[in-house]
């Protein structure tokens, strides 16, 4: 079974140096997801329709120029509006699981799409409660290259909370 190392924290800035420290020490950028509140200091980031990944690329590119690079290598970047939430910035494999729950079901919303990505209920009410407050979501898939506790360590000196070990689904 595979794991993911997900965290959280309210500062774009922690995403970000997560992000690029994650990517310096080999992680394939689409290991990596992060959920973003579009109104949450994204400055002239342009509302994307689309989340296919082909396109993923090149908006990523255009994003991550306005954000400072490091979250722009992301797979499948776009926005999308999750019901009850609001309006989001969404990178990586997280993206299929978002864009489901909220095509699919109002109720389910961000819970609905991490309880289906491993994580427990309770948990997931948790983080979706720090996302309506604000916060930045960040979930990094663990491969045979990179262990665990590496993650766990790197996404912790980099500012990010409520760091946890989840098993796939």
């Amino acid at each position: 079974m595979s794991q993911s190392i997900i965290g959280i924290t309210k500062s774009l800035l922690y995403v970000e140096n997560a992000v690029d420290a994650l990517q310096q020490h080999g992680v394939d950028p689409a290991h990596i997801s992060v959920l973003i509140p579009e109104s949450g200091g994204v400055p002239d980031t342009v509302t994307i329709k689309t989340t296919k990944a082909p396109e993923g690329a090149a908006t990523g590119v255009v994003t991550g120029g306005i954000t400072g690079g490091a979250l722009g290598l992301l797979a499948g970047i776009g926005a999308l509006a999750i019901p009850g939430i609001g309006p989001f910035i969404a990178a990586g494999p997280i993206v299929a699981a978002l864009s489901g729950a909220a095509i699919g079901a109002a109720g389910g919303g961000v819970v609905g799409a991490l309880v289906g990505l491993g994580i427990p209920e309770l948990e997931a009410k948790i983080y979706e409660d720090r996302i309506k407050a604000g916060g930045y979501l960040l979930a990094v898939h663990v491969t045979k290259e990179h262990t665990r506790e590496e993650i766990r360590e790197t996404l912790n000196l980099c500012g990010l909370e409520d760091i946890s070990a989840v098993t796939e689904k």
